[in-house]
């Protein structure tokens, strides 16, 4: 029961709403490093023609690199919560995994145990959390558009390159006089939120609840889905780094 409950307050301060601006601009934050082929680059130095590391293609050149800005409506005001990217610890996917810190938007989707999960559905309150940005009135966003879909390194970490390009982004006017309106097929199965339509889906708090529920209960019957299990796993292993980096 104690499990249960403690499942219940974690589900409760796990938030899934995303402005429509930021939901469709899933990037990196400004000063991410990207491992290119001739070793990491911070992301906003990167160029069209820059060769990257992918997972499923070998070294591919960037096609594309969209920039994207969040500014606050009142600078003596803290961030909406919405707005605020994903912090994911050195360490928190696996052991040097990312191996610096990783700051993403909360839909961005990162490659772990063969599927897509967006950052957002890890948050675990110890080594993935929401960033809170305090110092900064301005948020800058990048990513990087390949031929088609694909995973690069992001501090380490296998992250998705961008699948689809939209008017949030700054220079999208650049992007659709050079290459029209496309999105690209996942690179691999995606766990998705909000209602979209791939194979995975988690509809905001109620099924975020039934999920921490099915987690609960996976000793005696495991009812889990593949969100959950990825999710189980990764929040376990933030757990016990906390339990690793606290001192004597």
């Amino acid at each position: 029961m104690g499990a249960i409950l403690g499942s219940v307050v974690l589900a409760k301060t796990a938030a899934f709403a995303c402005p429509p601006a930021l939901c469709s601009a899933n990037c990196f934050l400004k000063g991410t490093k990207i491992e290119t082929a001739e070793g990491e680059r911070k992301i906003e130095d990167l160029a069209v023609g820059d060769l990257l590391r992918t997972r499923f293609d070998g070294l591919r050149p960037i096609q594309w690199i969209g920039r994207y800005s969040r500014k606050k409506s009142d600078p003596s005001k803290p961030w909406v919560e919405t707005a605020l990217p994903v912090r994911i610890a050195r360490s928190a996917l696996a052991p040097n995994v990312p191996h610096a810190d990783l700051y993403v938007t909360p839909l961005h989707n990162l490659l772990i145990d063969g599927v897509l999960a967006p950052a957002e559905i890890l948050i675990n309150g110890t080594t993935i959390t929401r960033y809170e940005a305090g110092e900064y009135d301005e948020l800058e966003y990048f990513h990087i558009k390949l031929e088609s879909h694909d995973v690069i390194y992001a501090e380490g970490a296998p992250a998705e390159t961008l699948g689809s390009v939209n008017e949030s982004a700054v220079n999208f006017a650049d992007y659709l006089r050079q290459y029209g309106a496309t999105e690209d097929t996942p690179c691999a199965p995606v766990i998705h939120i909000h209602g979209r339509t791939e194979e995975f889906k988690f509809h905001g708090r109620r099924e975020e609840l039934k999920s921490r529920f099915r987690s609960a209960l996976s000793p005696w019957i495991d009812l889990r889905n593949q969100a959950d299990v990825v999710r189980d796993r990764i929040e376990e292993g933030g757990i016990n780094f906390s339990r690793f980096s606290q001192p004597a």
